[in-house]
């Protein structure tokens, strides 16, 4: 008979340590199931939503505290030289004619100058003992005119009535950023805003407006294509903001000068596709202050395109000569309703015509 099956001491021993192994190992594995059901159950609870941040929306900074700005940069100059002038006593002709000479070192130009000149004389041959400040002062807000209406004729926020700005100029004086802190400002008071990258000639432009748009949560149309169309751009642009319902469409344009005729022919395009929309309420011409009378003859240009309605002078950041805000309104009939004073994003100030005035005159 056969037993070498059966076992001995030694194999029992073995037996029973393997079959306690299997049966730890199929506790271990029940534990860990259940457990796991446990922490799945746990984390399937339903939990309390994230609490939001609640940033409040950053707001521009005061109108008249950027103005306040650019107030202290201009007593030192411009009209400093005016007021030494007065200060030596009497009027004689050599008086006169370094006041001449100072309204016209100061880019006021000499159609503004003359009206300046006249308006002073006559005041002093009418009063005498006129104090020097102050009829210098009247002559001044008399030729920059207070009367003027330099708001933006954008209606109101929210009324579901489409308006469309333009805002042309050449290349370098600022146009891209200008149109970024408007629509700042713009979306700060609650309209809804869209911007339209025209200037398609230099990607940068559309880059920087995309920035802007990013920046103040508003929506860009621009092409991606390398030279497109500028005229189908704006129509996208315009379109868009239609189908939006946005209350602004803000156009920011190419400014070309090697050509003047293709430069109008291209600009007049864009005010024809954009007005099938909305015609324009606003075009505003932005001009680099520190070019003093050469930015006369890019402005006269830019009028024989569209009918400007407002002028922007940027870089009045101390290097630009006061006296252009009143040659440039003169010589358009156009009101000056900004002044760009820096780089910062609150560096663009509604135009007071006397704040300008006592700016000058260090009051």
């Amino acid at each position: 008979m056969d037993v070498s099956w059966i076992p001995g001491d030694q194999d029992v021993v073995v037996a029973a340590v393997a079959g306690v192994a299997i049966i730890g190992g199929i506790a271990a594995a029940l534990f860990a199931k259940v457990r796991g059901q446990r922490d799945f159950d746990r984390d399937t609870r339903p939990k309390a939503p994230p609490a939001r941040a609640t940033t409040a929306k950053e707001q521009p900074e005061n109108p008249d505290a950027r103005f306040a700005r650019l107030r202290s940069r201009l007593g030192s100059g411009f009209g400093a030289g005016l007021l030494s002038v007065f200060r030596r006593g009497a009027m004689d002709a050599e008086a006169w004619d370094e006041l001449e000479e100072t309204l016209l070192l100061a880019d006021v130009g000499p159609g503004a100058t003359d009206d300046i000149l006249a308006a002073l004389k006559e005041r002093v041959a009418r009063e005498p003992d006129v104090d020097p400040r102050a009829a210098l002062r009247d002559a001044l807000l008399g030729i920059v005119d207070p009367k003027l209406d330099r708001s933006l004729a954008l209606g109101d926020a929210g009324s579901g009535e489409l308006v469309t700005a333009i805002v042309v100029g050449v290349n370098g004086v600022g146009k891209t950023t200008t149109v970024g802190k408007i629509a700042r400002v713009l979306v700060a008071e609650g309209y809804s805003v869209v911007l339209g990258a025209v200037d398609t000639f230099r990607a940068a432009a559309a880059d920087q407006l995309e920035t802007w748009g990013s920046r103040v949560g508003v929506p860009v149309v621009r092409s991606h294509k390398e030279a497109a169309d500028p005229a189908s751009v704006a129509f996208e642009a315009a379109d868009k903001a239609r189908e939006d319902g946005a209350d602004v469409l803000l156009v920011d344009t190419a400014g070309r000068l090697q050509n003047k005729a293709g430069l109008m022919d291209e600009l007049g395009k864009i005010v024809r596709v954009v007005s099938k929309v909305r015609p324009p309420s606003e075009v505003l011409l932005v001009l680099d202050a520190t070019t003093g009378q050469n930015g006369l003859s890019q402005a006269k240009i830019f009028g024989e395109v569209a009918a400007l309605t407002g002028i922007v002078l940027t870089k009045m950041d101390g290097t630009a000569k006061g006296g252009i805000v009143i040659a440039v309104q003169r010589e358009l009939g156009v009101p000056v309703k900004f002044l760009g004073l820096g780089e910062g994003v609150d560096d663009l100030a509604p135009f007071d015509p006397e704040q300008f005035v006592d700016g000058l005159l260090g009051e």
